[in-house]
């Protein structure tokens, strides 16, 4: 069986001779080990494997959220805000990328996205539900739940 196996290269010897058996329980120590591991020549990446000991079965005890990385991922997004013509410049002073109304729906529907997030207020949401097939499949579309309907720009 040993027959077909890969051969593994001096660096994955040494990073598995490293990391063999071990479980971190402090996050200091994960993340020298990471440091000193990670020697590949591109930007390698991390996934996270936490035991929060809870119980699934219990409704109090479900859980479900996401996690806002505290220095982000490295990718500057364009923000897009929809609003009425009285708060253009509160949007823009807010750091919208693009900021319009009509004509920006309007751009919208001939098929120019160029930003990744699309903020909307909500009196703009009835002119805005025609392009639904456009943008919900990239989705773009706001809504209440994700927290892209606001009145606060």
């Amino acid at each position: 069986k040993t027959k077909y196996m890969r051969k593994l290269s001096r660096r994955q010897k040494e990073n598995r001779a490293k990391t063999k058996d071990s479980i971190y329980s402090n996050l200091e120590d994960a993340i020298t080990i990471l440091q000193e591991t990670a020697t590949a020549k591109f930007t390698e990446t991390v996934e996270l494997h936490a035991n929060l000991n809870i119980d699934p079965k219990y409704a109090d005890q479900q859980l479900r959220t996401t996690v806002t990385l505290p220095h982000g991922i490295g990718k500057t997004i364009n923000i897009a805000v929809l609003t009425n013509d009285s708060n253009f410049t509160e949007a823009r002073e807010a750091g919208a990328d693009r900021v319009g109304s009509d004509d920006l729906i309007e751009e919208i529907s001939q098929g120019n996205i160029s930003f990744d997030l699309l903020i909307a207020t909500p009196d703009m949401m009835p002119k805005l539900a025609k392009l639904g097939r456009v943008l919900g499949p990239k989705g773009l579309m706001p809504s209440p739940k994700s927290g892209t309907v606001s009145t606060t720009l």
